[in-house]
């Protein structure tokens, strides 16, 4: 897939308008309405229950909508799960793969289920995995399955790739160097929606996020904007000015390769 330059379009690719998902008689996602901008990274944050998840996987059409629209690519998910599934790449926050099965051979597999004939070790090439060809996923790292679960899900180039909380339970390099292949991702011209818990994590990657709490999106917009508004109000802390923390010192001592 060849390269292109990181640019967000005035054109939405995502449209979600009053989107509601019901459990006993609860709305976990309630009535939220938001748009996605072609070749934007765009997060979604929240506390745990706050209905991130849920929202993903009524948008990428792995759950049923209750309530309200949503629009992928001009396709109405609700009417046509089947055209979405087609255009969207999907990480997980648990991938599981089959056992005993190369990297290479797993790679065939997912892009034959989307009528794709592959290079594999193009595919693992561009995730730092080529040395793991004929590994099988249970022989590989934490990090290292996050980084084979984003090749096997762009397989047949999608449009929009979703990851939920990618970097969960990673250490420092891992995390680092999956921050960059998301935005390699993106420079691609795929647009991404994630979820994460990692607030540095949104405001270095995501051009915009919006904030979920209890199943409603209680503000929307840029993390620079976000921040300034809170400025705005007042809000104020005890500031320690260094160009550094303690993260930066673990890298600086223990290096940024990778360590699988």
């Amino acid at each position: 897939m060849a390269k292109k330059q990181p640019t967000t379009s005035s054109k939405n690719i995502v449209t979600v308008t009053n989107l509601v998902k019901t459990y006993d008689d609860r709305n976990v996602v309630d009535g939220i309405s938001f748009e996605v901008k072609q070749g934007e990274i765009f997060g979604i944050l929240g506390p745990n229950g706050a209905g991130k998840t849920t929202t993903l996987e009524m948008i990428e059409a792995l759950r049923p909508i209750d309530g309200g629209k949503a629009i992928l690519a001009g396709i109405d998910v609700a009417k046509d799960p089947e055209a979405v599934k087609a255009v969207v790449g999907v990480q997980p926050q648990s991938p599981a793969f089959q056992d005993k099965t190369k990297l290479t051979e797993l790679i065939e597999l997912f892009s034959a289920a989307y009528g794709e004939k592959v290079h594999p070790l193009e595919f693992l090439r561009d995730v730092q995995l080529e040395d793991k060809a004929n590994s099988f996923v249970e022989q590989l790292s934490g990090g290292q399955k996050q980084r084979f679960s984003i090749a096997a899900a762009l397989v047949h180039n999608p449009q929009v790739f979703f990851l939920d909380e990618p970097t969960t339970g990673l250490d420092p390099q891992a995390r680092r160097n999956l921050w960059d292949l998301i935005r390699e991702v993106r420079d691609k011209g795929v647009t991404v929606i994630m979820t994460t818990h990692y607030m540095d994590e949104a405001e270095l990657l995501c051009d915009r996020v919006a904030v979920m709490d209890a199943g409603k999106i209680i503000a929307l917009d840029s993390p620079k904007a976000l921040i300034k508004d809170l400025l705005t109000k007042g809000f104020s802390k005890p500031q320690v000015v260094q160009q550094a923390n303690l993260e930066d010192v673990f890298i600086d001592l223990t290096g940024k390769e990778l360590r699988d």
